[in-house]
């Protein structure tokens, strides 16, 4: 497991899988998303003028900004992600990462073992599907994940999960609290595959956190994206589908996590998403070559991403070139 551990940096806090779970990385959750943004500075007309701004959902705040209330955010909703994710997709997310886990097919029968970097992966949700097929599909018992979030709540979440799983006592999971848009804990060209699924939407600079996967992916590695489209090819299942998410969605989060505010948010941060073919281009900028790329000639046949359930997801993949 030392060959995924990352370098020391004194603004990273790494912890591998145990059942020591550092109580600072536990956060009260009593105070509301909305109280917490609330106590947060906005950003006046003149401000926005003077510093670069970006968009949180609907709203425009500057820059610096944004990191903190996205942390808000899932700070506010750690403790029932994964069921509200449930509850919003009515089950079919679980489907769509099924699916993306076995599109990148993890694991090895080869004597050196993959190493794996999922980003914004706190939970540890992508981490146990990857493991899961290393293991049973592929008999690979050595291929590790190093989970990496911004977001310390969101890693006890996925601390805690793996605490009573196998792998915890192989050492083939360790967690990392790092922004995606700096990976400087990491070697370059140490990384076999990078995912990141639901969570580039969030990212302030997304090319920029594009071109820190590029740097620790290995000549020949990918780079894997699930996430929300904010458009569906279809008129009028794109207004139903609109219709569910702004309507019943926070109102689903009211009810089940008393925070509408923070899946106010999450919907509105799908609308501010760049269209397949916007994320398609951003990657190939980053230096990686897209699906009908590689092997040669460029094939106009071939797809650079795969729509998921008429397009309401998509899975985006690009290879480092050798």
């Amino acid at each position: 497991m030392a060959s995924i551990i990352p370098r020391a940096s004194a603004r990273l806090r790494l912890s591998a899988s145990s059942s020591r779970v550092c109580n600072d990385c536990r956060r009260p959750l009593t105070t509301s998303f909305a109280q917490r943004q609330q106590q947060q500075p906005t950003t006046s007309q003149h401000e926005s003028q003077d510093a670069k701004s970006t968009h949180f959902g609907f709203q425009t705040v500057a820059e610096e900004q944004k990191a903190g209330r996205v942390a808000g955010v899932f700070s506010s909703v750690a403790a029932t992600y994964d069921t509200m994710n449930d509850l919003m997709s009515l089950g079919i997310h679980r489907l769509w990462k099924d699916h993306f886990v076995r599109s990148l097919n993890p694991g090895t029968r080869s004597r050196e073992s993959q190493k794996i970097l999922d980003i914004a992966g706190g939970t540890g949700d992508i981490a146990f599907r990857l493991l899961d097929h290393a293991t049973t599909i592929n008999h690979d018992s050595q291929t590790s994940v190093l989970v990496s979030d911004i977001n310390p709540d969101m890693l006890a979440e996925g601390r805690k999960r793996f605490s009573v799983s196998p792998y915890k006592a192989a050492g083939r999971v360790a967690f990392l609290e790092a922004n995606a848009e700096d990976l400087s804990a990491i070697n370059d060209n140490s990384i076999d595959l990078y995912t990141v699924a639901f969570g580039i939407r969030n990212f302030t600079h997304k090319q920029k956190a594009l071109a820190e996967a590029y740097r620790v992916l290995k000549p020949g590695g990918v780079f894997a994206c699930l996430e929300f489209t904010p458009q569906l090819r279809n008129p009028l299942f794109n207004a139903v589908y609109k219709r569910w998410s702004f309507g019943a969605i926070p109102l689903i989060g009211q009810v089940v996590a008393a925070d509408r505010d923070s899946y106010q948010y999450l919907v509105e941060s799908i609308e501010k998403f760049p269209s397949q073919e916007e994320f398609a281009g951003m990657i190939r900028k980053a230096g990686f070559l897209l699906p009908g790329q590689i092997g040669g000639a460029e094939d106009e046949g071939v797809k650079a991403w795969e729509d998921l359930t008429f397009g309401v997801a998509a899975i985006h993949k690009g290879v480092k070139p050798v």
